[in-house]
């Protein structure tokens, strides 16, 4: 007869399996907090239901809603490396804010989801604190999410992080790279580093083979790797909108995953590709670095980083000057980095 693991009878809780009920009611209503600091007018529910409410503003008279959803990916092994947690929360609503802005959506709402094996209240904070900052910045509302314990599912100290978002564009004005035509410009506007792709290979490039600590100093970077690495990922958001409403752009890129040679492909129409220029933006030193430790070829750089150029804008020839003078007087620099040619969907580098 097989022994009873629990002569004494105990009474076993969900806390003795590791999840805490009481402590993470106690952080979500610090979350909740957070998140009403970003409400705008179309929220129309309140933090801890089963759904969020949002109502479409009435100003849309054939609205179409354009979603994203993404997650921050291995720059998170920095952060746990680093004890960093408050950016990583803007670097996940700047990506998905830019993924549907390159289609005209102005974001409306974000909704989180942080999965940890243990609960660390300050650490979830801190991750939410960024991610209400990042969502007020690009006027959206933080309307809900979901904060998962699940003990032995993930090592100790770290978790996951992903969102989801929603936003709205008139139909008329919908940007898909339908209008793109041979002898138009590219523009690149600048990155802030790596923003949120490619950690892999910068992680393998830096720590393995570079024998590095996030706490090295790199005379050719001129910054610490750790401080390097974890440059928020920018949104482009607001220039966008600028660009949007000037009718100066008639597709957009937003350079992740892929760099330019997958990304650019995806708004270009059939018969058409684009050229290129190297040599024509200033390539960011820590590209340039991680290149010399590794002996990447230029190709696999390319498919892998940003090098530099996080958002990529197609314009009309005829319609330069207004977004030339659109970008001067946003502040924003930009570079003219290649056109538009006849081709099959295809980058190609000069």
């Amino acid at each position: 007869m097989a022994q009873n693991p629990n002569p004494q009878g105990d009474s076993i809780t969900y806390a003795d399996a590791g999840v805490n009920i009481d402590r993470a009611n106690k952080t979500k209503q610090r979350i909740k907090y957070l998140a009403h600091k970003t409400f705008t007018r179309g929220v129309l529910s309140e933090i801890g239901g089963f759904g969020g409410l949002f109502s479409v503003d009435k100003k849309y008279l054939d609205p179409v809603l354009v979603s994203s959803v993404d997650g921050v990916g291995t720059k998170l092994k920095v952060a746990f490396e680093m004890k960093v947690h408050h950016t990583v929360g803007g670097d996940l609503v700047n990506h998905c804010v830019n993924d549907i802005a390159v289609q005209g959506a102005a974001p409306m709402f974000f909704m989180d989801y942080l999965a940890t094996g243990t609960l660390e209240p300050e650490v979830a904070e801190k991750v939410v604190e960024g991610i209400a900052e990042a969502c007020k910045h690009n006027g959206c509302a933080l309307i809900g999410g979901e904060t998962a314990e699940m003990p032995g599912f993930y090592p100790s100290g770290e978790y996951d992080l992903a969102g989801f978002i929603v936003g709205v564009v008139e139909r008329e004005r919908i940007i898909t790279g339908k209008d793109v035509q041979v002898g138009d410009i590219v523009l690149g506007l600048p990155s802030n580093g790596l923003h949120t792709n490619g950690y892999s290979l910068a992680r393998k490039l830096l720590f393995e083979i570079g024998h590095y600590s996030p706490e090295t100093y790199v005379n050719e970077i001129k910054n610490k790797v750790g401080n390097e690495l974890m440059r928020t990922h920018r949104s482009y958001w607001p220039i966008i909108k600028k660009m949007v409403a000037g009718e100066s752009v008639v597709a957009m890129a937003h350079i992740t995953g892929g760099g330019i040679t997958e990304n650019l492909p995806r708004v270009l129409p059939r018969g058409t590709a684009a050229i290129i220029e190297r040599g024509t933006w200033p390539i960011l030193p820590i590209f340039e670095h991680l290149q010399q430790l590794g002996n990447v070829s230029a190709e696999e750089m390319l498919r892998t980083f940003n090098m530099g150029l996080g958002m990529l804008l197609v314009v009309p020839a005829k319609k330069f000057k207004k977004a030339q003078t659109l970008l001067e007087r946003a502040g924003e620099k930009f570079y003219s980095v290649g056109r538009i040619v006849k081709g099959d969907r295809k980058v190609m580098y000069s």
